[in-house]
């Protein structure tokens, strides 16, 4: 494919129909064309200099394969940050390896207000839960089917050291969200897509994480329980203090929703800026907005 023809397909990534969706590989190219230096300088003053969770220099991976490549990365507590790019830029591996998902081959992780920051980069996924406050949760169909809305809830609580504790958080949970206590007793295969996702993020609240890792919010939602999952996110943010940082496919929604916005390329943050600014960005909107 020629760059003529890439430009004859411009549409924006993940928006229009086949024939105007950018491939893969052209929005690479073309993202990477637009890359700006983008110094921990900046990355410090999008969340407001004050990191609540920092990545320093990260490369990580799976098995032998390097994908991320000296990412920094700087979140404030209470902030959201959203990660867009094309397939394969690298976004769900940052998830991954502040969660403890992949191999890490030199770099640091650390969480924590001002100067009392804790290295968390060698903690176990189960770890990084239960110490460390740090919760994932994942992409559509991470439910079990065949469990109670309630055993769900439970689940979610496996790290507690009574079950009693996992129960009663459940419970505070049900008070939050009375459409899930509605429905406490149902099997979660019955549940509607948008009451799926509820219950997903419903469980991972359930050990009281202060970061969340929200892989793909929106995938495979209609619009209506797109609109209430963003709702929702934004009340644990503003309402319950939490800092997020997502994985969004639909970028526009996402950097509507999020602070701060990284554009990743290749394993490489290529911009960064306030998500506000970002959605005026005509290199972004071409690329990745759907204008």
């Amino acid at each position: 494919m020629t760059d003529t023809d890439d430009k004859k397909q411009a549409g924006g990534y993940h928006q229009g129909s086949v024939d105007t969706v950018l491939s893969v590989e052209a929005v690479t190219k073309q993202a990477a064309a637009i890359a700006q230096e983008v110094t921990v300088a900046d990355l410090e003053g999008l969340a407001q200099n004050n990191a609540y969770l920092t990545i320093e220099n990260l490369r990580a991976g799976y098995g032998q394969m390097e994908i991320l490549h000296n990412i920094d990365l700087r979140v404030g507590r209470k902030q959201s940050l959203c990660l867009i790019g094309p397939n394969g830029a690298g976004k769900s591996t940052i998830l991954h390896s502040i969660f403890g998902f992949t191999n890490i081959f030199s770099g640091a992780i650390r969480i924590g207000d001002g100067a009392e920051k804790v290295d968390v980069t060698k903690l176990s996924p189960n770890e990084k839960l239960k110490r460390a406050g740090i919760a994932y949760i994942l992409q559509d169909k991470s439910v079990f089917p065949g469990m109670t809305v309630e055993e769900n809830l439970w689940m979610g609580g496996f790290l507690m050291d009574r079950p009693q504790q996992a129960r009663e958080a459940a419970e505070q949970v049900f008070e939050k969200y009375p459409r899930l206590a509605a429905r406490r007793k149902h099997q979660a295969k019955v549940l509607s897509g948008g009451e799926r996702r509820l219950l997903e993020i419903s469980r991972a609240l359930v050990m009281n994480p202060e970061i969340l890792l929200v892989d793909e919010p929106s995938i495979g939602l209609e619009p209506r329980f797109i609109d209430m999952v963003f709702e929702i996110l934004h009340d644990l943010q503003h309402n319950e203090g939490k800092t997020i940082v997502m994985v969004e496919q639909n970028a526009k929604k996402g950097l509507e929703f999020a602070d701060i916005g990284y554009v990743l390329v290749s394993g490489e943050i290529a911009i960064a800026g306030e998500g506000d600014a970002l959605l005026e960005n005509p290199d972004v909107g071409r690329l990745f907005l759907g204008g």
